[in-house]
């Protein structure tokens, strides 16, 4: 392939993701525009619902609710499946932002709001926007 053709395709490519990453965007704020104070809670995929601190992460979850604010995780198993549990049978909101990924990418079944992400930048700003 030339380096003019190369060019022209690369040039629709970049247009097509800068569309891609705009849809993104207004999507997960479109979803996530009234869901009320939360606070966002980081941990691993990896960590086993018998694990001390699943147990932590879901009580953590349970008193950030039991004081007016819903929670946002990463959307997946382990810790992030804790804080979705610890918030998902109160009154306020469990948010899950989950990104997509060719393993782990599964939800876990605890989250009233699912946000689906493409790219992690436009994950990132939800947590920080929305939190």
């Amino acid at each position: 392939m030339n380096s003019k053709k190369w060019s022209k395709n690369k040039k629709a490519e970049d247009a097509w993701q800068v569309l891609r990453i705009q849809g993104e965007f207004i999507k997960g704020f479109d979803q996530l525009s009234e869901i009320g104070p939360c606070i966002s809670i980081f941990g691993s995929a990896r960590t086993d619902s018998l694990h001390k601190y699943y147990k932590q992460a879901s009580e953590l979850a349970y008193h950030c609710t039991q004081n007016g604010y819903g929670v946002i995780s990463g959307g997946g198993p382990g810790i992030m499946e804790a804080v979705n549990f610890g918030a998902f049978e109160t009154d306020q909101i469990s948010v899950g932002l989950k990104i997509q990924l060719p393993f782990e990418a599964k939800e876990n079944d605890y989250i009233d709001e699912l946000v689906d992400c493409r790219y992690f930048f436009t994950r990132k700003v939800f947590f920080l926007k929305y939190s």
